[in-house]
């Protein structure tokens, strides 16, 4: 049985903060299902061509990243959340045409995309709910992602970039209305995460 306030809950924020950790414990806690949106990005990049939809094609043509500065990647890596904004919609129909409440997390969950959720959703009665993780330290988000790949080797940069891209969502969430939360301390964010929710 689910004890929660929502159907679907979005779970916004860069890569390196701990989302899927934190989405799992929210899904056990609440007898949730994960949606991971990372999973439905590949798929649909997949699908398509650049000639199709160039928008969510914007690395296509980087044969590099790491030659790339921070900001330019920032700016590839909005434009593809924008572009995925339809997929968002997307996948909160579909989760709402089953009752049984679902976890949605992902790198490219926008603001934007989630406000339009939950107000599609509320016009049908039913309740979508949205939060954004924010970590602004790029030597935890280093030894996260150390601790996560031990193989991937110096991860500064792609941190140094993580950060830049979580400072752009929590400033949109916040443009939004939409909760903030700090990923830190850890081992009160599910909780501080519930409370977001209830406010």
């Amino acid at each position: 049985m689910s004890n929660t306030q929502w159907d679907v809950l979005l779970l916004g924020g860069a890569s390196g903060v701990g989302k899927s950790r934190v989405a799992a414990q929210l899904a056990r806690e609440s007898g949730a299902f994960i949606v991971e949106f990372d999973d439905v990005v590949s798929a649909v990049q997949t699908i398509t061509t650049a000639e199709q939809h160039p928008g969510l094609h914007r690395f296509d043509d980087v044969s590099d990243a790491s030659r790339l500065d921070s900001e330019r990647v920032v700016e590839l890596q909005i434009a593809t959340a924008n572009a995925l904004e339809p997929a968002v919609l997307g996948v909160v129909r579909n989760r709402l045409t089953i009752d049984v409440p679902a976890v949605v997390e992902g790198d490219y969950l926008t603001p934007a995309a989630a406000v339009r959720a939950i107000r599609e959703s509320a016009a049908a009665g039913r309740s979508v709910r949205a939060v954004f993780l924010h970590e602004e330290d790029t030597a935890r988000v280093t030894a996260n992602y150390a601790e996560r790949e031990p193989e991937g080797g110096d991860q500064s940069r792609r941190a140094d970039v993580s950060v830049r891209y979580s400072r752009w969502l929590a400033g949109e969430a916040e443009l939004h209305a939409l909760p903030v939360v700090n990923c830190r301390p850890w081992d009160t964010l599910s909780q501080r995460i519930r409370q977001a929710l209830s406010g």
